[in-house]
């Protein structure tokens, strides 16, 4: 298992994805990861909805993309016209819930969000943040048909598979984004 540092500097987003599902115990060790996120007020607004039901996969990606194709938004409606599979075929998608009325969900989730893309690379399994799942939420009951808990909305998804191909080096980074004040 990789140390956090090195999690952190080798964690890329995974777009491509072996068919073979992850086993429980990696899954749970990536779960717990999420909920030892920081929050505030110790609020805990978050719940995870974990897909693994193959034919609700293709739906999930299937009505996301037609949803783009009328959107009005260039990027949008290519992604929408485009064969492009918005959960990179994955075996595991985590939908990733915030309580409604809490006092940061955004940054609440997003930690733990993050907690699990560096759980995923420390077991190295890639894993990708996904946002385009939203737009399968457009339709309520589409929220209901997960069992998603009343009170909460679908902020985000979380691939989740093993990787076809060793991590690439990724984009070099900005480093002069820093000023210290001393």
């Amino acid at each position: 298992m990789a140390d956090v540092f090195e999690a952190i500097n080798n964690r890329r987003s995974i777009r491509e994805y072996k068919e073979e599902q992850l086993t429980d115990d990696e899954l749970n060790k990536i779960l717990n990861a999420a909920i030892m996120a920081p929050t505030a007020r110790a609020e805990q607004p978050w719940h995870f909805t974990v897909i693994q039901d193959k034919d609700l996969l293709i739906e999930i990606d299937e009505v996301s993309r037609e949803l783009m194709k009328n959107s009005g938004d260039e990027f949008f409606e290519m992604i929408g016209n485009s064969n492009r599979n918005i959960t990179h075929n994955a075996p595991t998608l985590v939908i990733v819930s915030g309580k409604k009325g809490g006092s940061n969900i955004e940054a609440d989730c997003g930690a733990a969000t993050q907690n699990m893309l560096l759980a995923a690379e420390a077991l190295d399994i890639g894993s990708c943040w996904l946002g385009l799942v939203a737009w399968y939420f457009e339709d309520e009951k589409n929220i209901s048909k997960l069992n998603i808990p009343e009170n909460y909305i679908p902020l985000y998804g979380v691939s989740l598979g093993y990787k076809v191909k060793p991590n690439s080096n990724g984009p070099e980074r900005n480093k002069n984004v820093f000023n210290w004040i001393k």
